[in-house]
């Protein structure tokens, strides 16, 4: 396959960035497309040139970090992928391929296709964990969890925080991380006691950083772990929940 690629290329955070082109011949099918970054890169290193920042590290699907938006779209056409699972036969040959880094106001470009998620990191670290004395380890079937629970929990849990979800928002929103960090802590016996705490300190934090959800859906259909939606609506549940818990405590404090 003899590919064409249109890169996003820019210095640092203040630089003034631009699309730069780049033709990509001998491309097997059986690239991913990260390794079709590799290739551009050995190319551009032998001529002289500056490789192409974008961030990698597990290339199996699992660290998130392989962010890019290919022909508009967070992590490609293919649905229910990330970037680094992404094969090059999903395009055909003499193709253009726009590559670009997330475009959100929450993640400031750091160099070309690499962008700043540190403001995902500060959700999490507002309630996403478990701090309730427990004791030594209970044994591992002590607490009886509902089938139901543990798969709407372990749905959740499969976000990798990759960011997609905010980059394919047309409000920059990330409801979507948000409520997967929230609910598979809160659908757990282990995460009740924290529940109403947990979410309010992180949906704060969240309106700090990104933009509020208007139910586009563009969220879900990004997630290369195909999350669903009804999660932002548990999380919505919850958090008005905790707001009249919160005030019922607050008037009895009075």
């Amino acid at each position: 396959m003899d590919l064409k690629l249109r890169v996003w290329r820019q210095a640092g955070p203040t630089a003034t960035g631009a699309f730069e082109e780049y033709d990509v011949p001998g491309v097997s099918p059986d690239m991913s497309f990260l390794e079709l970054f590799d290739v551009l890169n050995e190319r551009l290193i032998a001529n002289g040139r500056e490789p192409v920042a974008f961030d990698h590290d597990c290339r199996e699907g699992i660290c998130g970090s392989c962010s890019m938006m290919i022909n508009g779209r967070a992590h490609g056409p293919e649905t229910g992928t990330a970037t680094c699972q992404l094969h090059m036969r999903k395009f055909d040959d003499g193709d253009l391929i726009t590559v670009e880094p997330w475009r959100a106001r929450a993640f400031p470009v750091i160099r070309d296709l690499v962008v700043d998620r540190t403001a995902l990191d500060r959700i999490v670290e507002a309630g996403g964990y478990i701090t309730a004395p427990t004791g030594s380890a209970p044994d591992a079937n002590l607490i009886l969890v509902p089938k139901e629970a543990a798969d709407a929990a372990m749905d959740a849990a499969a976000c990798i925080g990759c960011g997609a979800c905010v980059a394919a928002c047309p409000n920059g929103a990330a409801q979507l991380f948000t409520a997967a960090k929230v609910a598979h802590l809160g659908l757990l016996p282990q995460g009740q006691p924290q529940r109403y705490e947990r979410v309010v300190n992180m949906v704060e934090t969240m309106e700090s950083y990104f933009g509020s959800c208007t139910w586009h859906g563009e969220c879900e259909k990004a997630c290369p772990k195909e999350i669903s939606i009804d999660f932002i609506a548990i999380l919505a549940r919850d958090y008005v929940k905790a707001q009249f818990k919160n005030r019922k405590l607050a008037g009895q404090a009075s």
